[in-house]
């Protein structure tokens, strides 16, 4: 109860107003396609949070979500990935510079771009490097994560089977080994229970709404979702436990 009353008092602060300005940079993907991110900073000290959006989305999706992030005390680096579009008014660059450049934007060819923004990342400083993904990048930040001995915790927002055979991601993420947290809409709650199955149970805190059916994708933190706070709620707990660690 102790912790429950702390972590109330975490989520307020997020939503308290205020005036955070991001910088808009760009940096190079595996086959030289330029990816656009916004960085938001905290501290040049503090970890980062390496932030992908869902299909047909950009960057806009963490528009609302970073700097709340920032106010939990990391630094967040929302990324185009190339497969995607537009939300929250703000249009996928990346992927308008992979249509010029005729270069494919299937879900899979996003990882590239999730790999660079990793080795972008580690030039900043040393802390392990938080890597959220949501649904479609969800699924390929835990293959990620399985290889790159930087990312220390994984945040995925409706992972699922997205790929081709049905059982790619499950049969490639029985080797993660740092905690994740895993969220979804009360309909998706089960079947990412199923894919996470093969990962030690003890890495694994999974979460579904209980007031209301939830959202997929990180948009369950929007202020428009009205189970957004049960949200929050779960990722400032995990947060907390991460930074007691």
């Amino acid at each position: 109860m102790k912790y429950t009353k702390i972590s109330t008092a975490i989520i307020f602060s997020l939503f308290l107003t205020t005036t955070l300005a991001q910088q808009k940079v760009t940096f190079k993907s595996k086959d030289d396609l330029t990816v656009t991110a916004d960085l938001y900073t905290a501290s040049t000290q503090s970890p980062y949070i390496i932030l992908l959006h869902q299909a047909g989305y950009s960057r806009g999706e963490y528009r609302e979500i970073a700097p709340k992030l920032v106010n939990l005390g990391y630094n967040c680096f929302a990324i185009d990935l190339r497969s995607g579009n537009e939300v929250n008014y703000i249009k996928n660059e990346t992927a308008a510079k992979a249509k010029e450049k005729n270069l494919p934007s299937n879900y899979i060819d996003a990882l590239p771009d999730i790999l660079a923004a990793i080795e972008f990342v580690k030039q900043k400083n040393n802390n392990p490097i938080v890597l959220w993904g949501s649904s479609y990048s969800a699924s390929l930040s835990l293959i990620v994560a399985c290889e790159e001995l930087k990312v220390g915790a994984l945040v995925v927002f409706s992972p699922g089977e997205y790929f081709n055979p049905s059982d790619f991601i499950k049969s490639k993420i029985s080797k993660l080994s740092i905690p994740v947290l895993a969220l979804s809409s009360k309909k998706e709650y089960e079947e990412m229970v199923e894919l996470l199955s093969v990962v030690p149970k003890s890495y694994v805190t999974a979460f579904k709404p209980t007031t209301d059916e939830g959202k997929h994708g990180s948009k369950a933190l929007w202020e428009s979702n009205p189970s957004n706070k049960e949200y929050w709620l779960a990722v400032t707990v995990f947060f907390s436990k991460l930074k007691n660690k």
